[in-house]
């Protein structure tokens, strides 16, 4: 281990010292999850991640929740769930002191004050703090509607328009 990081992100700089860690990193500027599930089909950036969902299909669910009964497959997920029930948060942001229940959610929550965008859109360059942000504004490109009215069938590119069209009826 020499500490040398020849890999770089070619969008935010970032230095990587293997090149398997800065295939990962890149993922996220480009919104790629090329790991799917074979029972259904949902998508992910990284192995590890696929593999840990799977278990859900399998029924290995060993760990189980003693307020609500829900099951994870990890020790570890059943942990952070719990703290929805203590109101535990033993996250803390380094500027504005807010706390969390969750290290990622304090790690986007972070991007407000570093005005990190690593989300980026290939069509137009545009860049997004949030992933749920930039796959709204994927949509813009793709013309994808995938929020129907129940009513009707009208469809939307985004949820909120669907409602609200929704209490027109």
């Amino acid at each position: 281990r020499t500490g040398e990081k020849p890999y770089s992100c070619s969008i935010c700089e970032k230095q990587f010292s293997r090149l398997s860690n800065l295939g990962q990193h890149e993922r996220r500027h480009t919104g790629e999850r090329p790991f799917v599930c074979s029972v259904c089909e949902k998508r992910f950036t990284q192995l590890v991640h696929l593999q840990s969902h799977e278990r859900l299909h399998d029924g290995e669910n060993r760990f189980v929740c003693d307020v609500c009964t829900k099951k994870f497959t990890s020790r570890d997920g059943l942990r952070t769930h719990v703290r929805q029930h203590t109101g535990e948060k033993p996250y803390s942001c380094f500027v504005c002191l807010r706390t969390f229940t969750h290290i990622r959610t304090l790690k986007v929550h972070a991007r407000i004050h570093t005005g990190e965008t690593p989300f980026a859109c290939s069509v137009c360059e545009r860049t997004f703090s949030h992933r749920s942000n930039f796959k709204r504004h994927i949509r813009t490109h793709t013309g994808e509607k995938p929020f129907a009215c129940v009513v009707c069938g009208k469809r939307f590119s985004r949820g909120e328009s669907m409602k609200a069209h929704e209490r027109t009826h």
